[in-house]
């Protein structure tokens, strides 16, 4: 993308409650040492995420399958897009050796989107599932997959795996999408999440604020996503990671997001997690105890 944004939000100072102290400490060591030793790709590092520091210092991580290269290009997001590498064969067991190591309780995958791949990845994403289950029987797993472009046999190979918690993140309100995501459609981010909570998967969701949408469409897709029976959501501040993505249009403040907090557990949602600083996988293992899974 060779148009380079540019506007005075992101050029003034960020706000006070978007600072980010950081925690450098043995934990935050043990882990980078982890994901260095086993050529680990996380969400971390390539999504530029503010809680990195924070995260590694409690030895966890969100582990980024089928490699760093996106075959979509969309405007809100720091991993790189391009032709990816075929995936490795070695990933998945070395996934689950790496949560063994950091003793995690509840892990968190994530993935590039594979358009290349015959199914999405969809089989390398349950060949990892599986192995991490083999490895870790008591660590519990939540996925965050692509939209499989709302494919159902793909979608199921990812379900037979059995994971604890399936994401798929909407990403902002339908009028923005075209604008921000490049490839993904709203309506099949909705049947994707949909799919999987009618075969009984327990769904999440995550939407970033700031982008330009109004509240009325904030709890459109609140309504939209509760409809297809998503059960946990997770909103944050959108952050531009260099000007040729997408402008923020607005620091949403914290109070802002307690409301939208409030206003979505008032419609249902089993767990809502909303604030500048929250991300997809933020203590995303709080959300499988409010639903009452362990």
């Amino acid at each position: 993308m060779s148009e380079i944004y540019d506007d005075k939000v992101t050029r003034n100072i960020k706000p006070d409650w978007l600072k980010i102290r950081l925690h450098h400490d043995d934990g935050y060591a043990d882990v980078a040492r982890i994901v260095e030793k086993h050529t680990l790709h996380t969400i971390c590092e390539s999504g530029r995420c503010p809680n990195k520091a924070e995260c590694w210092s409690k030895r966890t991580a969100t582990f980024m399958i089928l490699g760093d290269v996106c075959t979509r290009s969309c405007r809100f997001c720091a991993t790189a897009s391009g032709r990816p590498l075929p995936p490795d064969k070695g990933e998945p067991q070395g996934v689950a050796d790496s949560i063994r190591l950091m003793g995690l309780k509840h892990a968190v995958i994530t993935s590039v989107t594979r358009d290349d791949l015959p199914d999405g990845g969809a089989s390398h994403w349950a060949e990892t599932i599986r192995a991490v289950r083999n490895t870790n029987p008591n660590t519990t797993i939540e996925v965050l997959i692509p939209d499989f472009d709302g494919q159902g046999k793909w979608i199921d190979t990812v379900l037979d795996a059995n994971p604890d918690i399936v994401g798929h993140n909407i990403e902002t309100v339908e009028r923005l999408t075209p604008l921000v995501r490049s490839r993904a459609q709203y309506r099949t981010s909705l049947h994707t999440l949909r799919y999987m909570a009618d075969r009984g998967a327990l769904t999440k969701s995550g939407l970033m604020l700031g982008l330009g949408e109004n509240e009325t469409e904030i709890m459109r897709t609140l309504d939209d996503l509760a409809e297809a029976g998503c059960r946990i959501v997770t909103m944050g501040q959108y952050l531009r990671p260099t000007l040729k993505h997408y402008p923020v249009a607005e620091y949403v403040t914290p109070e802002k997001f307690a409301e939208y907090r409030d206003r979505a557990l008032a419609k249902g949602f089993a767990y809502v997690a909303s604030a500048p600083l929250v991300r997809s996988s933020y203590l995303a293992e709080e959300a499988l105890k409010a639903c009452g899974e362990i």
